[in-house]
């Protein structure tokens, strides 16, 4: 099968007599609730549930393995190698399975704000409330663009269609494929919405780079001055909640692109974690989630209809999707100028590392391709003391190239723009976890604020003997004892020797960086011991 009979199938399809194509929010809304899809909650936003699958399924995702990406992709357990044919076949089986659904919802739009490097999308769906998701979490187009769209890649979504292993060539009935050359990705066996999001980044994160612009898993935001800041952390670290400031305008939560240009947001939405919300603690969040936003996973009381954000009986991994439009202080459109401050987030539950540390860019590079935090105990069954755990550029899943292609483009912006880079620990001080306690947030925000306003730019610091990382002696608002973690241990023996514990992890990690610069392992990472 051709790819030129495979864009005949998927014209076939989008011209069927079962697509509804670019529905509004309240239609989907409709279709929705008579589909009994989801129900309503009390602010008016859709509940709906994933069943088996309440998070993405990394096993199950495959890149084609076609000519002109055969030699670029970085292979491995993330970026799993499947046929062409394997691939040929089981889009011939979606498209057959689509084009017998009574209803079809199909979203024309964008990724990318950056209107010279966005890429034309279409989403397909077989759900209703996947395809108000992806209208929520892509961008938008307007009347215009829409004339004019023409999509250069599509998601064929089919929850309910399962893959026989067998016959079809997958690990199992749940299959996450992306071709590059038929410009396709298909979905199926899975009703986690987060699947279209991140297979969408996952191919930004290969075709930006060949435009020369640097792909990032990360949250930014702006300040008055036009001063731009990137926050990068995985789960638990404190992007969300550092990146929300009521002083500086958000450019986006999640994913974006660095370009000669600037900065861009790759989406036109949030997709927020939402387990324990308040509205007190996520002000922001919160009141984003009104008439139009998809809960998903989230339980909700039987008779109010209210959101119950503290249970888990599903996942602990519940969901809120929403335009970005729902936050009041943003950005728009969602683009701004260069970065002035990089915020590397960790969590360390070792209690080693310091709360602030200003970084080379050979130490910049080395953290973003280490992207460390750590798994606490009693979070993950099995983990009984802290983990440490590592991901390449924080977003190791998402990553097609080669590590060190990202971590490169990083290194020649930093010194092209001047930026400064700091590494912030929100884990804990005074001892590991279970010993010390968790960083004052208090703190952690003057930290960043400092950082912002140019505040440690010269600083006055003194070098970590272990980590080898620069940490100031004064910030403003925090004591400066908090700033040095051996003086905040009871016993400096067991401070050593948890920091080369650490020191070690992060240099066995970094063993599997094969072709990177001799000058990152020995002027970015921990000294040797």
């Amino acid at each position: 099968m051709n790819s030129i009979s495979l864009s005949t199938e998927l014209s076939e399809l989008l011209n069927g007599n079962n697509v509804y194509t670019q529905l509004s929010v309240p239609r989907l809304v409709e279709k929705i609730l008579a589909r009994k899809e989801g129900i309503l909650t009390s602010t008016g936003a859709v509940q709906a549930e994933t069943g088996k699958y309440t998070g993405r399924s990394p096993k199950d995702k495959f890149i084609v393995e076609e000519p002109s990406v055969k030699d670029k992709i970085d292979w491995g357990s993330v970026n799993q190698p499947i046929s062409v044919e394997v691939f040929d076949k089981l889009y011939h089986k979606v498209i057959q399975y689509l084009e017998n659904q009574n209803e079809l919802f199909v979203f024309k739009g964008f990724a990318g704000a950056d209107k010279k490097s966005r890429l034309p999308i279409q989403v397909v769906n077989e759900y209703a409330w996947h395809n108000l998701f992806a209208h929520q979490l892509f961008i938008r187009p307007s009347e215009e663009e829409l004339a004019d769209h023409k999509a250069q890649f599509t998601i064929l979504s089919a929850p309910n269609f399962k893959a026989d292993p067998q016959v079809d060539g997958t690990k199992s009935e749940t299959f996450i494929i992306v071709s590059f050359e038929r410009r396709i990705i298909l979905i199926g066996g899975t009703e986690y919405a987060g699947e279209m999001k991140k297979s969408i980044f996952s191919i930004m994160n290969y075709l930006l780079p060949e435009a020369g612009i640097l792909p990032m898993h990360c949250s930014a935001n702006v300040g008055p001055e036009g001063d731009v800041a990137l926050f990068f952390g995985l789960s638990g670290t404190g992007k969300t909640t550092l990146s929300a400031d009521p002083n500086r305008k958000l450019i986006g939560d999640d994913e974006h692109g660095w370009s000669a240009n600037g900065v861009f947001n790759i989406e036109g939405g949030c997709y927020a974690k939402c387990i324990g919300l308040t509205r007190e603690k996520e002000p922001q969040i919160y009141d984003a989630i009104t008439f139009g936003s998809v809960l998903e996973n989230v339980m909700v009381n039987p008779d109010t209809h209210e959101a119950m954000y503290d249970d888990n009986t599903l996942t602990e991994n519940t969901r809120a999707a929403y335009p970005i439009q729902s936050i009041e202080n943003i950005v728009e459109p969602s683009v701004a100028g260069h970065p002035q401050t990089i915020v590397f987030l960790t969590a360390d539950a070792f209690g080693v590392l310091p709360p602030i540390s200003k970084l080379t860019k050979e130490q910049a590079m080395y953290h973003f391709l280490s992207g460390y935090t750590s798994k606490l105990a009693g979070t993950e069954r099995g983990v009984t003391s802290p983990e440490a755990t590592f991901s390449t550029c924080f977003g190791a899943p998402f990553l097609p190239l080669p590590a060190t292609v990202y971590a490169e483009m990083l290194g020649k912006k930093i010194d092209e723009y001047g930026v400064d880079v700091f590494l912030v620990n929100t884990g804990w001080t005074g001892g590991e976890y279970g010993v010390g306690s968790r960083m004052k947030l208090s703190y952690t925000r003057a930290m960043v604020q400092a950082a912002l306003e140019g505040e440690l730019h010269h600083a006055e610091t003194v070098k970590d003997e272990i980590f080898g990382l620069n940490i100031p002696l004064h910030v403003p608002g925090v004591p400066d004892e908090v700033l040095l973690p051996n003086k905040t241990w009871a016993s400096q023996d067991e401070y050593i020797i948890k920091a080369k514990e650490l020191s070690e992890k992060f240099q066995l990690n970094f063993q599997k960086f094969k072709n990177v610069d001799k000058e990152i392992v020995e002027l970015g990472g921990p000294k040797k011991l």
